[in-house]
């Protein structure tokens, strides 16, 4: 494996010295771009784009090619671990993700095994072997997962909500059989986590979307826990360097300080946040990964511009910061706009780290 060219996100990421803060954004490899449009109609489905290795490997560095970001995610989706314990995962036409078998009963909790990496789930660590070849150390390659409360939330509804009345029925009805699945579910993730790692990541990100859904006691019982768990199960070193872990609660910005204790190196935040009183609450225990609005590119570049500047300005001197999003991308951004935005972070932030 080549030695990384460019390692200024892992170096942000462990609070050491940059030249420049580094930028990436959450969907960098996505439908906003027409060479990601035109690679998912050739894979035929979105899942079919997931499973085959050279595809996604090819939709991983495509915003590479446009933009000069500063780390590669891996694409794939967070329902994939759902999926490989047999819960039949599809995407239908305009509804998202559907689970033909939701997990509802006892029984159904029963059934949940954790998936082999390397079995099941092969196509994904074929994709991220094949990507961290063909990046050749461009840039470092993020692994990442959903979180367990997240993907219980899928598994149990059979897809999307809004609502979340059945996996919210499930946690207080009936809380033992919730930690039960979230407690396999957790094991599933350390694991495919792990294995990501074996395969060439080199930093991981707990995606917990739906956190914020949940009241500060059960999110810390139901959502923070099982994050934590995961987290002290990870490898924490490959290729003779941390292994950084990011962890993102969406909507989690009441509860800083508590996710700042869980374990992991950096935490993303959404942007309802101030970056800056972020800074101030978790002192020195972590980094911190965002947190623009992704709305905001949809105003002019020079918006943009100033938007960059003022969130740069908050979280003030010194490394410890990865410019992101404070959400995916959405998908009818142009990616002129997305240009700006990333250099605008490079060009806005070399004074912040003299």
């Amino acid at each position: 494996m080549a030695g990384l060219k460019n390692d200024r996100f892992l170096r942000a990421l462990l609070k050491q010295p940059v030249d420049v803060t580094p930028v990436w954004m959450m969907r960098q490899a996505g439908r906003y771009l027409p060479e990601y449009r035109a690679t998912r109609t050739k894979a035929g489905s979105f899942m079919d784009l997931c499973k085959n290795p050279e595809l996604a490997c090819e939709v991983t560095i495509q915003p590479l090619e446009r933009f000069p970001l500063d780390a590669a995610i891996l694409f794939s989706d967070i329902l994939t671990v759902p999926d490989a314990m047999g819960l039949g995962l599809r995407f239908a036409e305009g509804e998202g993700p559907i689970f033909d078998r939701p997990v509802r009963t006892a029984a159904d909790v029963d059934k949940l095994f954790v998936p082999d990496p390397e079995g099941e789930l092969r196509y994904v660590m074929d994709a991220v072997r094949t990507i961290r070849r063909e990046l050749d150390g461009r840039v470092p390659l993020i692994g990442f997962s959903g979180s367990p409360w997240t993907l219980a939330t899928y598994m149990v509804e059979g897809g999307s909500s809004k609502e979340f009345a059945h996996v919210k029925g499930m946690l207080y009805d009936q809380p033992a059989l919730m930690h039960k699945l979230l407690d396999v579910t957790a094991q599933a993730v350390t694991q495919y986590l792990n294995a990501q790692v074996d395969a060439g990541a080199q930093a991981l990100m707990i995606f917990d979307t739906w956190g914020g859904a949940l009241t500060p006691r059960d999110y810390q019982e139901f959502s923070l826990r099982y994050m934590a768990q995961i987290i002290a199960g990870l490898k924490r070193e490959a290729d003779g360097r941390k292994v950084p872990v990011v962890m993102f609660t969406k909507g989690g910005g009441l509860w800083l300080e508590a996710m700042a204790d869980a374990g992991a190196d950096a935490l993303g935040l959404d942007w309802t946040v101030d970056i800056g009183a972020a800074r101030r609450r978790v002192g020195s225990k972590v980094a911190l990964q965002g947190n623009m609005d992704p709305c905001v590119l949809y105003a002019s570049p020079e918006r943009i511009r100033t938007e960059v500047k003022d969130i740069l300005a908050a979280y003030g001197q010194g490394s410890g910061h990865v410019f992101n999003l404070g959400h995916g991308i959405h998908q009818h951004v142009n990616p002129e706009h997305a240009a700006a935005f990333v250099e605008a972070v490079h060009q806005l932030s070399a004074t912040y780290h003299q």
